[in-house]
């Protein structure tokens, strides 16, 4: 639809929409909404006003600080296939009440899109794309708890398959109509899907994979299809879950984020005859994503379950590398690319339970430093590897970190990249660093039901 107050208000007339909701997500990514009766006048006036909500109920700010201002995004304008009742559905950003209702550096959709310009004023490409690789589980049903006396989960799964369950086919993958039914709902709400599959779990793992898009607009799709998915398996009465490592010995769930770089009409990383035809500004991205990769690790593998899923055995990176079609290195070059034009890398550490807007930006900061600073991956030992580097070794290789508190820590010593021409704030850094660490905290202290097998009697 067009994206201006009046086609907006007219399309609000036309479809007899009776409410506007708007999405935002927190510091940490929880999606939060607001929704506002539709009357005379009303668009207009948010546009030009905004709605006031408490920041520090988002993490962004402490309570004596905390009036913000949300305005919705007309381009994000879709209607919510999930409300009984005609709603508008918008993306919000994040304002602050001063007198010019400034944006607030903080709003991770800001973020994302200072990012993508900074690559545009350093003049280095036009625009990135992106195509992430959701993996989540499906189960029929879930019981968790954690109090003073108790601490346990329960899943029961439909799906059981004696071994490697990928590419499973019917009448044994039980949820190819549900994948079916999502896509769908997906490419009504403007998300493109490339493919979905069955994935290697054997207890219901699924994989949709979407096609590329800007930045922002990717970050916004990440937020929105796992909306969609989470609304559906709800309305079907199954549990979902995106949770990198949500069972023992079974397979983690990762968000491979695919990307590259796009000037007019020319992919900036096709290089014909070179390297898997990786050009020179391609291999620069890729030393800058290697060389903060464990600073990364901070925002791409935000939680602490997302180390039990970088372990070997499971696909799952933990060196630090380069190679093409290898998928025990941090990027792969895929190598069944026949276009040129979708040339790209693929970065294999993030999970869903990123910030898509901070994960994103996080990664082309990286990029853009590794451009601007000729960072070679191939002078820095970072590869190319086309062997088994779990199964062979390499000498020297360095690892992702193998917690969360190892990844906050390299943060701490590795954030200049992030920092250039102000995309990441020094305050926002901090705040990350603040929260995760009391996740961390939660975590340590909390005893573990498998520590009562180990030591009860003991």
């Amino acid at each position: 639809m067009p994206h201006d107050i009046e086609s907006v208000t007219r399309f609000i007339t036309d479809h007899s929409v009776e409410f506007l909701d708007l999405k935002a997500i927190d510091l940490v990514g929880t999606l939060h909404h607001l929704t506002l009766p539709v009357g005379p006048g009303i668009l207009e006036n948010v546009m030009n006003h905004g709605v006031g909500f408490d920041g520090s109920s988002y993490g962004f700010l402490k309570v004596e600080q905390s009036d913000m201002v949300l305005k919705p995004d007309l381009d994000t304008a879709r209607i919510d296939p999930f409300r009984d009742r005609p709603t508008l559905s918008f993306f919000a950003d994040v304002y602050l009440t001063d007198t010019r209702r400034s944006r607030f550096d903080q709003d991770g959709r800001w973020i994302a899109a200072r990012a993508e310009n900074l690559l545009r004023q350093l003049d280095i490409a036009d625009r990135s794309l992106w195509g992430p690789e959701f993996e989540f589980y499906l189960f029929s049903s879930v019981e968790y708890d954690t109090r003073t006396s108790a601490s346990y989960y329960k899943v029961i799964h439909d799906e059981e398959f004696h071994s490697n369950a990928y590419h499973a086919c019917s009448p044994f993958d039980l949820y190819d109509d549900f994948r079916d039914e999502a896509c769908d709902l997906l490419k009504k709400s403007g998300i493109g899907v490339k493919y979905h599959h069955h994935e290697v779990g054997e207890r219901g793992q699924q994989e949709i994979e979407t096609c590329f898009a800007p930045l922002l607009q990717t970050a916004d799709a990440i937020i929105m299809t796992k909306y969609l998915i989470f609304s559906l398996a709800a309305k079907k009465e199954l549990e979902i879950t995106f949770m990198p490592k949500p069972m023992y010995n079974q397979a983690g769930s990762g968000m491979h984020v695919h990307q590259f770089l796009v000037r007019g009409d020319t992919n900036c990383f096709y290089e014909e005859g070179a390297y898997a035809n990786f050009s020179e500004t391609g291999l620069y991205y890729i030393g800058g994503l290697l060389k903060h990769a464990r600073a990364l690790a901070a925002f791409t593998n935000p939680s602490t379950n997302s180390f039990k899923r970088l372990v070997p055995g499971f696909e799952a990176p933990v060196t630090i590398c380069y190679g093409q079609a290898n998928r025990s290195s941090t990027v792969r070059i895929p190598k069944y690319i026949s276009d040129p034009k979708e040339t790209r890398l693929e970065y294999r550490p993030p999970d869903a339970t990123m910030n898509p807007y901070l994960g994103l930006a996080a990664m082309l900061m990286a990029g853009i430093d590794g451009i601007v600073n000729a960072i070679d991956p191939r002078t820095e030992n970072f590869g190319p590897f086309d062997t088994n580097v779990f199964r062979n070794g390499e000498p020297d290789l360095t690892f992702l970190p193998r917690n969360l508190e190892e990844a906050l820590e390299a943060l701490r010593e590795d954030n200049e990249f992030l920092k250039r021409d102000g995309v990441f704030s020094e305050n926002l850094i901090r705040q990350w660093i603040k929260v995760k660490e009391r996740e961390i905290q939660a975590i340590a202290t909390m005893p573990h039901p498998f520590e009562y097998k180990m030591y009860f009697h003991l």
